[in-house]
């Protein structure tokens, strides 16, 4: 079993991580200015890290980690970062403060719950139902929903309408897009034909499947309407009505 370490070698390994990464290696003196501590303190510690295996160290020389205090140093700065960022794009904390707070913690966290940490803070960033906005706006608390909690059903409606409207691949690995991202002159096969209305109605009675052609004829100068041409039949739509259309680009 590996012998836990002080918060104090830690502090130096992860200091010493980052003179590496930033110098190729680290002196006494840069490391004494990092963590605030007298070049005495540094001589003793230094030699307690060399006896351990963990640096490299001779006395008035450059120091390095060995590999085991590169594996060492690298958890404590995995923790950190992970708790730092977890604060930030989570929390909405300031990353001076979030970084300072982390500082504090990282010492007492297991790596099973920073896995966890960095889970959630993926799922804050992917889900669209705890997305950006949520995280941008109000951290933890979703202040429209405090105010009018009936708008978490409408919220929830255009998360999925965006999460419908995202580009998928097909069987074949072919990424679908919205008809509205094809120029004049590109042809497609339609993959879906979402939403409601008259628009739909009329290309399911022109007989349009699954598989169809459709050809971009025009697009207006701000984007709408869009002209395109499906099975002989020309249609103007809206930029939004060819949004709803999934279509797979034909190569010429």
């Amino acid at each position: 079993m590996t012998e836990a370490l002080s918060v104090s070698i830690e502090d130096y390994l992860e200091a010493i991580f980052h003179l590496v990464r930033e110098n190729t290696v680290a002196r006494s003196k840069d490391i004494a200015e990092r963590l605030k501590v007298n070049r005495s303190s540094v001589t003793g510690m230094l030699q307690a890290l060399r006896d351990r295996g963990l640096v490299n160290y001779e006395r008035y020389g450059f120091v390095t980690l060995t590999d085991e205090g590169e594996k060492v140093a690298s958890r404590v700065v995995r923790r950190h970062e992970a708790l730092r960022d977890f604060m930030v794009h989570v929390l909405s904390i300031d990353e001076a403060e979030a970084d300072k707070a982390a500082c504090h913690m990282e010492h007492g966290v297991s790596s099973h719950i920073v896995e966890r940490f960095t889970e959630f803070a993926d799922f804050v960033k992917t889900c669209p139902r705890a997305g950006a906005k949520w995280v941008r706006g109000f951290g933890y608390r979703c202040e429209e929903a405090a105010v009018e909690p009936q708008n978490c059903e409408r919220c929830i409606e255009l998360c999925l309408e965006d999460v419908r409207k995202k580009p998928k691949k097909g069987t074949d690995g072919e990424m679908s897009i919205p008809l509205s991202e094809l120029k004049p002159g590109e042809k497609a096969q339609i993959e879906k034909v979402a939403g409601e209305g008259a628009v739909k109605r009329r290309i399911r009675d022109m007989g349009v499947t699954t598989g169809s052609l459709v050809e971009v004829v025009r697009v207006a100068p701000l984007g709408d309407p869009i002209d395109v041409k499906i099975k002989g039949y020309h249609l103007s739509l809206r930029k939004e009505e060819a949004a709803d259309i999934s279509v797979k680009r034909v190569k010429a």
